[in-house]
């Protein structure tokens, strides 16, 4: 699965970071975004912004995703993956 964010949603509450700072980090500017092991995607949301979740970090990012209060956080399937993603729609 994968993650992005989008930071105009954001509202900087850092719940995401609660659930899983491995893949959540809240920078200076108050606003959440994802990592992995090269880094912070800075790049804000979409494709550029979207980073790998180890699966040992899959639950934890769903719920993050879940309890976001600005509902900024977007989990996508793998292409070889045949669970649901979660959006905005299932919150």
């Amino acid at each position: 699965m994968r993650v992005w964010i989008d930071q105009d949603l954001c509202t900087g509450d850092g719940l995401c970071t609660d659930h899983c700072p491995e893949v959540f980090v809240l920078l200076e500017d108050g606003i959440s975004y994802v990592r992995d092991q090269s880094g912070v995607a800075s790049v804000p949301g979409g494709l550029a912004g979207m980073v790998t979740v180890p699966t040992r970090h899959e639950s934890a990012v769903v719920a993050a995703a879940l309890d976001c209060p600005g509902d900024c956080i977007f989990v996508e399937p793998d292409d070889a993956d045949t669970r649901p993603a979660v959006d905005s729609e299932q919150r």
